[in-house]
């Protein structure tokens, strides 16, 4: 095996933890759903278009009751069931307010927080926090697909929220994942990183981009590579896979090997992309670098990319 997957194997991200039972064989039971609902102890997660909705205090909970979740806005019928929690078998659901974050910032007793942030600080466990990127996704998904894609119909929550039913054509709608690939490409003892101008200043992290029909995983690392800096790519290996509920996404981590050396920044992606040794993405990581260069925070797949490969070629 690749030095740099073996290493990898051993890391572990954000978002990857969820230990949450989701009794699909069961979501289609209206009566057991809603019996789990209204469970004295069943959590519900509330969520805005951009970020999460918590209850103020001084240690984080995950979610609210049904009471207080209702007094918010949140409505009964577009309750997402999450799953159950395998030590206590305590319900989980997630749901919409409606609301604005400005709005909710303002309550004293509320505390509004976007997943980003809170996977940077650690607010809650792996568990925890892996069940609030399976809500986001899910609401992401139910706040931009209320209307049928087929006649435009206003559609309806079904099977616990993991199908949207069309009233007037009857078709199903489920939610969606979007596959992305995001690839460390190296060459002998160098590794190509890039600076995408959406990210903070001095950033430089791995290739990435959202698959196309049609494509294989390696075909669409090899393409976006070429795409965006006119490198080609030979030999592809998946060796990870992380959730991304930035909106809904799966990131197919990959390791590649270059066939070409000559950089060239041919769309509109990257604002930088550079070929860098050991010695700079270890000056990156140390926060050393001349020129204030970094790699990307922990939380991704591409730090791990970037350490499973730093690591491994030392080992």
């Amino acid at each position: 095996m690749n030095p740099a997957a073996a290493s990898l194997q051993a890391m572990e991200m954000s978002f990857i933890a969820n230990t949450l039972d989701r009794q699909s064989e069961r979501r289609g039971n209206t009566n057991y759903i809603n019996e789990l609902l209204e469970r004295p102890g069943t959590r519900i997660v509330l969520s805005t278009d951009k970020t999460l909705v918590f209850k103020a205090a001084s240690e984080p909970e995950i979610g609210h009751d049904l009471a207080s979740a209702l007094a918010l806005g949140a409505a009964a019928d577009e309750m997402v069931f999450l799953g159950l929690r395998p030590k206590n078998g305590q319900a989980m659901f997630a749901t919409t307010v409606p609301h604005d974050d400005e709005e909710l910032a303002e309550r004293a007793d509320l505390n509004v927080q976007d997943l980003r942030t809170l996977a940077l600080q650690n607010a809650f466990s792996d568990e925890d926090l892996s069940a609030l990127a399976q809500a986001r996704a899910l609401i992401h998904w139910h706040r931009t697909h209320r209307h049928c894609s087929s006649c435009g119909e206003k559609s309806v929550m079904a099977e616990a929220g993991y199908r949207r039913d069309c009233p007037s054509c009857g078709t199903p709608h489920f939610p969606r994942t979007d596959p992305c690939v995001i690839m460390l490409i190296t060459h002998q003892d160098r590794a190509l990183l890039g600076r995408p101008a959406r990210l903070p200043e001095g950033i430089y992290t791995t290739l990435a981009g959202f698959m196309e029909p049609g494509e294989t995983i390696e075909g669409a690392v090899r393409r976006e590579v070429f795409e965006e800096s006119r490198i080609e790519v030979g030999d592809v290996n998946l060796v990870s896979n992380q959730p991304w509920p930035f909106p809904a996404n799966l990131m197919l981590g990959c390791i590649g090997t270059a066939t070409s050396l000559d950089i060239e920044i041919a769309d509109d992606e990257l604002e930088a992309c550079k070929w860098c040794d050991r010695a700079e993405v270890r000056q990156m990581l140390d926060g050393t670098h001349p020129e204030g260069h970094r790699i990307p925070p922990s939380i991704s797949i591409a730090y791990e990319l970037i350490m499973g490969w730093l690591e491994g070629s030392a080992s």
